[in-house]
C-alpha cells in the first residue's frame, strides 16, 4: 500500500494538532505508564511516534524502542534529539517487511492513528505480523464517540453514519473486530470520560479509550 495524499493531510493534521494541545508534552499519558509498568529489555514498536517524545518515555521504562511515523520532518527531529532509538518512516498501516517479522513483544498504537486510518484491516493485520507469540498491543487512542459530540454536547455527526473521506471514523466494535480477524485476543477495553489529547467533553461523553490485546 503506497501512501496516498490524503494519508499526508491527516498525519499532518495529527501532528498540528498534538503540537498546539501539548507543545513539547508528547510523553506516554499517566494511565498508559501505569499499565505497561517495566519494559526492560522488552522489544517495543511505537505506531505514530511523531518526533519521539512518548518513545522515550517507553525507553525510560527500560524499553528497546523502534519508532515509526509517517512524518520524515518529525523523524528528522527526533534523530536528531535521540540518536540511540531506531526511528522509521513508514504507514503503520503498511508496515515494511523488516518490521513484520515476529519479534516485537509489544506493539504501542498512540492517539490519532485511528482516525488516519484507510484499512483497518491491513493495519491490524501488520500489528499481528509484527509481534512474536504472546506478544501484546497496548492502544492508547481517542473515542469515537467523542470525535461525534462538541464541547456543548450537540451531535455533529453520526455515530453509525457511513464515514469516508479524511479522518474517517472507525466505531469501537470495528477496530474490536478487526484486530481479532488477525489474530489478536481481546483481553481489556477500557473507556475514560472527559478530554483527549486536543478536544475536551463534558465527563458524561467518553474521550479516551485503552485497549490490551495479545498474539495467540
Amino acid at each position: 500500500m503506497e501512501p496516498t495524499e490524503h494519508n499526508r493531510r491527516v498525519w499532518d493534521e495529527v501532528h498540528r494538532r498534538r503540537a498546539e494541545a501539548r507543545p513539547g508534552q508528547h510523553t506516554l499519558p499517566p494511565i498508559v505508564r501505569k499499565t505497561l509498568g517495566d519494559l526492560t529489555k522488552k522489544r517495543v514498536l511505537h505506531l505514530l511516534c511523531a518526533s519521539g517524545e512518548a518513545s522515550v518515555g517507553l525507553a525510560e521504562l527500560g524499553a528497546v524502542v523502534t519508532g515509526v511515523d509517517f512524518s520524515e520532518e518529525a523523524l528528522d527531529l527526533a534523530r536528531e534529539r535521540w540518536p540511540k532509538i531506531l526511528w522509521i518512516q513508514a504507514d503503520v498501516q503498511s508496515l515494511p517487511s523488516e518490521l513484520r517479522r515476529g519479534r516485537f513483544d509489544l506493539v504501542y498504537s498512540a492517539e490519532g492513528v485511528l482516525g488516519a486510518l484507510d484499512d483497518l484491516d491491513a493495519w491490524a493485520r501488520g500489528i499481528v505480523d509484527a509481534l512474536q507469540p504472546l506478544g501484546e498491543l497496548l492502544m492508547f487512542e481517542e473515542h469515537p464517540v467523542g470525535e461525534c459530540v462538541d464541547g456543548l454536547l450537540r451531535w455533529h455527526r453520526d455515530y453509525f453514519g457511513e464515514s469516508v473521506g479524511p479522518e474517517r471514523l472507525w466505531r469501537v466494535g470495528q477496530l474490536v473486530t478487526a484486530l481479532v480477524r488477525a489474530g489478536l485476543t481481546i483481553e481489556a477495553l477500557e473507556e475514560y470520560p472527559g478530554d483527549s489529547t486536543w478536544r475536551r467533553h463534558d465527563r458524561r461523553v467518553p474521550g479516551t479509550f485503552l485497549l490490551y490485546a495479545r498474539r495467540a
